[in-house]
């Protein structure tokens, strides 16, 4: 070993295979088409995929999960302007780093949104894990 500490798994979300593309043309991506917009797919991932436009050329793929506990009915995030934000909780999550902005003394370690895969294709995001 050469040091480097082994990568660490978010310890609640299990790990789900999957490829899509979306055509940043298309009326259904418009809010993608902006910086800082973002929606949710949500037929990705566990509880859906939050995209992210960080800057017109950069774009983040966050799972749509509260990744601070095992899913249950109240773990699906909900987009609230740049945050990704649990019902559980109300932890808040920043959709630019994907840091958990509000965590509290029972989280140990806090753990980050689950990032994605995601590639600009010329126009068109391919998302995967």
């Amino acid at each position: 070993m050469c040091g480097k500490e082994p990568l660490q798994r978010n310890p609640y979300l299990v790990d789900i295979r999957f490829q899509r593309d979306l055509n940043l043309s298309l009326p259904l991506y418009n809010g993608l088409n902006y910086v800082g917009g973002s929606m949710l797919i949500p037929d990705l991932g566990i509880n859906g995929v939050i995209i992210f436009n960080l800057n017109n050329s950069s774009y983040l793929a966050w799972e749509a999960t509260c990744p601070n506990h095992t899913p249950r009915d109240c773990s699906s995030l909900s987009i609230e302007g740049v945050m990704a934000v649990c019902s559980c909780e109300e932890y808040k999550y920043s959709l630019a780093t994907g840091q958990i902005l509000n965590p509290n003394e029972n989280l140990n370690p806090p753990q980050n949104l689950l990032f994605y895969q995601i590639q600009n294709l010329n126009g068109t995001l391919r998302v995967f894990n």
